[in-house]
């Protein structure tokens, strides 16, 4: 027997949202952004924002690659080199910004 065709179910969920005033606002906003009228959030990248950090004048900085293991055959000039942030490329801030929408 199916739950959701059942008056039982129904019933229950009335009564949840009768008595729960939270559950009305959530409803209300549900039929408003359905309606049109809310625009919706944007979502922020989370895989981006754990990646990159941004600078005070809003530059995008990153993390070298290559600098976490087989470290015995590279010099310690390229390994201090590896450890510091790089600024992201001109050609890569349009989809960065796209991926965070609300900055850092």
């Amino acid at each position: 027997m199916d739950l959701r065709n059942s008056d039982w179910h129904w019933r229950r969920c009335f009564l949840f949202f009768r008595a729960n005033p939270v559950g009305n606002r959530v409803q209300e906003k549900q039929r408003e952004s359905q309606a049109g009228l809310m625009m919706p959030k944007q979502k922020t990248r989370k895989s981006a924002a754990k990646r990159f950090k941004q600078t005070g004048t809003g530059k995008f900085r990153r993390n070298r690659a290559n600098g976490r293991h087989i470290l015995t055959k590279k010099s310690a000039k390229r390994k201090r080199r590896l450890g510091k942030d790089a600024e992201v490329r001109s050609t890569e801030v349009k989809r960065l910004k796209a991926a965070l929408p609300y900055g850092l």
